[in-house]
Order: structure tokens, then sequence, then C-alpha cells
């Protein structure tokens, strides 16, 4: 692991993510870009001394000389340094694991995604939602036309955390997140907005052709939104809106996803992540229970208990990397991989990211706030 350290929310979900399923085992890191305070986390979390770095140079030189590296590094470092990394890794010859967004601008996604492709190497990126069982039910079933023709999509990601100028107050999430040096260009679109829009376009299936945005900064001095409404134009004709705000009290994580078809509609929330409702033109609302047994392959596969125990967020971070590990498995032997490794995120998936932030925040500054295409859709 690169980044993650002491006092990083995300690294610790990487950390217990990574374990659940015991296919992975942290064994080598760079934590900090203190060196010492990075070695010093690296060996309180049980890691050899020898393998417990003081930056990601040194990681990459000292596990290629080894006979037993690393099979993967995840990068769980702020945006502004995925690219370095990750570009370092690959050429290293390592498989990668990346935070999302992949890289902090279009021309780094466009290279990085590229150099994956030409070398060959793995790269997955942890857009999280789509770990959940019942996402990957409700795409199953959407692609087998249970709700007919996909008229219109409506999915939002708000949260409230920062209502108020917490990173002048020395908040350091906040603080590298509303800066566009170390963020990239968009705020609250490229920090949970991606999330939105990957989970969309992952559960219907359809292709973006182009949106119009209006961005917001509600809270005074800050560089970058923390408030974006996105109309989006599908491939096929179907229409969608996309909301994401950090400034949105009363709501912590509050992602929805809602899919209306000629047929019918399928909805899902994260706050109740175990049902999908399922409502059938002239029919009964049906509530759909992840651990059914009639469930799809795809969601079977990520589904650890049965109805009535819940899984979560956790849980759907650690499908991605029961999903990656299988995927990295399947092509060193020259195999399909199993369900769990199918439909996952990748470098693609990333760069598409980047590409919609892109997009948004050109329609958002343009005077007219025209209708633009992203360059990945």
């Amino acid at each position: 692991m690169v980044g993650g350290g002491q006092g990083a929310y995300i690294g610790n979900i990487h950390r217990l993510a990574s374990r659940l399923d015991g296919q992975w085992q942290l064994v080598a890191g760079a934590f900090d870009v203190d060196p010492a305070r990075g070695r010093d986390f690296a060996i309180a979390q049980g890691l050899d001394p020898a393998r417990s770095y003081g930056t990601y140079q040194e990681l990459i030189a000292g596990e290629a000389a080894r006979e037993d590296p690393v099979d993967a590094v995840a990068i769980c470092t702020p945006n502004f340094t995925h690219y370095p990394i990750a570009k370092a890794l690959i050429e290293a010859g390592f498989e990668v694991i990346c935070e999302k967004p992949l890289t902090a601008t279009l021309a780094d996604a466009v290279a990085l995604e590229a150099l994956a492709r030409e070398s060959g190497r793995f790269v997955g990126v942890t857009y999280t939602y789509s770990g959940y069982p019942l996402v990957h039910e409700a795409r199953v079933r959407i692609a087998r036309g249970e709700i007919g023709d996909v008229r219109t999509v409506q999915v939002e990601y708000p949260l409230e955390w920062m209502s108020a100028p917490i990173e002048k107050a020395g908040n350091q999430q906040a603080a590298w997140r509303t800066d566009p040096l170390k963020n990239g260009r968009g705020g609250s679109i490229g920090d949970i907005g991606t999330h939105a829009y990957h989970l969309a376009g992952f559960v219907t299936g359809l292709k973006l052709e182009s949106l119009t945005a209006d961005l917001a900064t509600f809270v005074e001095g800050r560089a970058l939104d923390d408030n974006a409404h996105v109309l989006l134009r599908y491939q096929g004709g179907a229409r969608g809106l996309l909301w994401s705000s950090q400034v949105a009290i009363g709501n912590s994580n509050g992602v929805r996803l809602r899919v209306f078809g000629s047929k019918g509609s399928f909805q899902w929330y994260q706050e109740q992540p175990n049902e999908l409702i399922y409502t059938p033109l002239d029919g009964r609302v049906q509530v759909i229970k992840r651990g059914s047994a009639d469930l799809s392959e795809d969601a079977a596969a990520r589904t650890r208990t049965p109805p009535g125990h819940p899984e979560g967020y956790l849980e759907a971070f650690a499908n991605l990397y029961l999903g990656f590990a299988e995927a990295i498995r399947a092509r060193r032997e020259g195999r399909e991989p199993g369900p769990a490794g199918r439909n996952l995120p990748l470098a693609y998936d990333g760069l598409k990211g980047v590409a919609f932030v892109e997009a948004v925040v050109d329609s958002a500054e343009a005077e007219d706030q025209p209708w633009i295409t992203p360059v990945a859709v």
C-alpha cells in the first residue's frame, strides 16, 4: 500500500476490506509523506521492517529486487499523486489498485489508461458502490429487460460533512479536497459525483451522449464546487439527472439510484443496501432481498450471509478486492474469471470518471452552459 497511514480513513477501509475473504495479505507499504512516520506506522501494523518503506520509489525498488515481491499495490493517496505513482508501478511490472478518481487531470487519465492497456497490467479502481450484491442484481435484471427500455435515471450522492469551512479549521481531509492543485478541477463532482456517475452507468449499461451542468460553491472562500446538478443525455434517448453535494445538511453518504423504464422501475438506496425495490407496470411493488435463493449468479457471488443479517459498505468494498484477486489470478492462469472477477471497475472506468468531471466543469464554466460530450463515455 502507498499512502493510507495514520489518520487516513480510506487506508483503513482498504486494509479491512482486503482481509475479509482471506485473498490478500498486507506485507509492504510506504504509508506517509513523512518517511519516518510511515515506517513507524508500517511496523505498528506488523509489517517486516525490511518492507516498511519511506517512499513509493523505495517500495518499488525494494519489492522489485525480492524473490517474493508483492502481487499488487493499492494507491490510497490524494488525487494529484495517483498518476505518478501508478505510472511508476505499471512500468515496474506491478498490478495496481487505485482509489478514485483515477487521476487529477484528463491528460493523465488518458495516458495512464493507455499505459495499462498496452502493458497488460491490471488496474482496478475502487468505485465502491459497484460492489454491492443488489447493485449487480439490478444490473442483471435491467439487462434482461425486466423494466423494458430505460427512460430515466436519477442518481444522487448528498453529504453534509463540508457544510462549514472545516478545511480552514485544520481538517486535512477537507483541505486537500478543496485545493485544485491536489484534488483536480472538480470539488463535489470529482470526489463523490464520479461515484454517482459510475453507478448509474454500471447498473443501466447506458453510455453517455452529452451533459450540461450547474456547479455551485456555497461555502465562502472555497475554490471548488461543493454542490453539483448535472443533466445527462444517454445514447438511445434515455435521460438522467445527477446530484452531488458536500453541503446537504442531514445527509450522510445518502447514495440513491432510481431507474425508470417502459415496463417498470428499480430503486436502490445505500442506507438500505440489502433491499432492491422493483415496481412493474400495473403490478405490485416487490422488495428483493439480498441473500434470496433466486438471485443472479452475479449477486450470489458477492453475498456472504442470509437475508436478515445486514451486509453493507465494508463488504461491498471487500467484494472489489475479492474480484480483483480473482481477475488477477485468472489472467495469470490463462482462464476466464469466475463471477466475482467479472464486471469490475478498471482503468477505462477510471478514465471515464475523469472525463466526466472535465466535461461537467467545462459546461459549468461556459457562459451558456452548453451540452458537452466527454472524451470517454
